[in-house]
């Protein structure tokens, strides 16, 4: 479905009834990268409405150049899950940029709402080049796999890939590149030059803690945005699990799908359990 959100055309896919869970995916991708992988989770756990944005400027939204940075991506995602939820509690996943932006709305009215939250890879530092990152670690390539790739092909899924196999290419494919083709060049090059929002989004949510029930989910060779800096903030998320994945880069989700699923699956328990 599409919502005009302050003149702007957003895309949302909306799966299932119940409690809505709102899913943010990284930059220059779209709504495909977090159905792949959520979907499956859940399958068999009925109740959940599972609403899937794509940002603007990415998969079918519109890019709105106007509002190109991360403080106005950011006041059109509150207007947008305003709108969706009516004032319902639900829980929020974000992505690498989406974690970012998934911080931001929790510095707004909105996180009185927010009963969960799921970070995935998620940038911590805006600025690539003042980020902690891990030096370059194991990497298991099926190397005869790769050779049937083309060039290009091959450089685009082993950019940011730990595990390159036939099946994390068949899921790269699916999920990540068809978003990645899609999204709008000059939006997209816009949004990185004003890719900080214009505020310390950790300092403020310092202040006050979020003290419902989290994940925080890293791979430990992840080379784009890596896992220390969010270490450095666990205390603030008091009922946090922190895990960082072996083996697993930026794109854990298909990396380590069993672990991700069992994780992702913990929290939904104790996001059940968690009393307001």
């Amino acid at each position: 479905m599409y919502k005009t959100i302050h003149g702007v055309r957003l895309y949302c896919r909306t799966v299932g009834d119940g409690r809505p869970v709102v899913m943010l995916h990284g930059l220059g991708c779209d709504h495909r990268l977090m159905a792949g992988c959520m979907e499956p989770v859940f399958q068999g756990r009925p109740g959940y409405r599972r609403i899937y944005v794509d940002l603007p400027g990415m998969g079918q939204s519109e890019a709105p150049m106007e509002r190109c940075g991360s403080d106005g991506m950011l006041e059109l995602l509150r207007a947008l899950l305003t709108d969706l939820t009516e004032g319902e509690h639900f829980l929020l996943v974000g992505e690498s940029y989406g974690g970012y932006l998934a911080r931001g709305i929790l510095t707004t009215e909105l996180a009185a709402q927010v009963d969960g939250l799921m970070l995935l890879c998620p940038v911590i530092v805006p600025q690539p080049e003042r980020r902690d990152l891990p030096e370059d670690g194991a990497r298991c390539f099926d190397r005869a796999f790769l050779e049937e790739l083309s060039p290009k092909a091959r450089a685009a899924f082993c950019t940011l890939a730990v595990l390159a196999d036939r099946r994390t290419y068949r899921r790269y494919e699916a999920e990540i590149a068809p978003g990645l083709r899609m999204g709008n060049g000059a939006f997209l090059t816009e949004l990185k030059r004003q890719y900080s929002f214009s505020f310390d989004v950790d300092a403020r949510i310092h202040e006050t803690g979020f003290d419902r029930p989290t994940l925080l989910l890293t791979g430990r060779q992840d080379s784009c945005v890596g896992y220390r800096d969010l270490w450095k903030l666990l205390e603030d998320y008091p009922r946090a699990a922190f895990s960082v994945l072996d083996l697993a880069g930026h794109n854990l989700q298909i990396e380590r799908p069993a672990l991700f699923a069992a994780l992702t699956g913990d929290w939904l328990d104790r996001t059940e359990s968690w009393e307001r």
